[in-house]
């Protein structure tokens, strides 16, 4: 999933990061608030995670700028801001959560993975396609209840198809949502990552799930016939 983190503290910004990309995201960080609104212009998000107190424009600009784009991307505050009041203020303003500085790291992955969640409309951390399951909190891939080791990136590209299940997903929507503004690879990076996913998810069963659909992209089903 592709995570917008607006956070003017640059340390805790560097660490927020480190976390997520260990975690599988893929992050775009910026430290004001014009920053965040330059990104949500040209990118789609999965989440934002946003400090509400930044320069140039706060948190609350930022949430005002992207629901009046008409998205409904989930966004969590983090704020030094501990008072009712402050917390009111911020869900009523459109924010999906709020969470109070500091904070444990542990819950705000999994407060994130609950807007993740809700925004995808599934109700467990566990994702699955036939005997293909992923538990997206202990970070664990398994096939046939034999475990399979991923690449952060293939973690990230199984997640986002496992999300999509049965939707066609065509190469740009899934390199937009995987790589981030840095990226600098090839133009033939998803087929070169699907094909590195289909090796380990499908290499040696009969029932394959990951599924090219000729001039639209790539898909995950559970069927040939689907």
């Amino acid at each position: 999933m592709r995570v917008l983190l607006a956070e003017d503290e640059e340390d805790l910004n560097r660490i927020i990061t480190k976390k997520l990309v260990s975690q599988g995201y893929s992050v775009d960080s910026c430290h004001d608030g014009e920053e965040a609104i330059e990104s949500l212009t040209f990118a789609d998000y999965d989440a934002v995670i946003c400090d509400i107190m930044m320069p140039g424009a706060d948190g609350f600009a930022v949430l005002r700028y992207l629901r009046s784009s008409g998205k409904a991307t989930p966004v969590l505050f983090l704020t030094a801001r501990d008072s009712v009041a402050d917390r009111v203020k911020g869900l009523d303003s459109g924010a999906n959560d709020y969470l109070v500085k500091p904070f444990s790291f542990d819950e705000l992955m999994a407060r994130l993975r609950v807007l993740l969640r809700t925004s995808f409309g599934i109700a467990s951390n566990v994702l699955s396609a036939a005997d293909l399951t992923m538990d997206m909190a202990a970070h664990v891939v398994e096939r046939g209840g034999e475990e399979i080791s991923l690449s952060a990136k293939e973690y990230e590209l199984l997640e986002y198809l496992l999300h999509n299940k049965g939707i066609v997903l065509s190469r740009e929507k899934i390199e937009d949502h995987i790589w981030n503004f840095d990226y600098e690879g090839g133009t033939n990076v998803v087929d070169v990552y699907i094909s590195y996913l289909r090796k380990k998810i499908d290499g040696g069963h009969d029932r394959k799930l990951i599924h090219t659909v000729r001039g639209k992209g790539y898909v995950l089903r559970e069927a040939e016939d689907e």
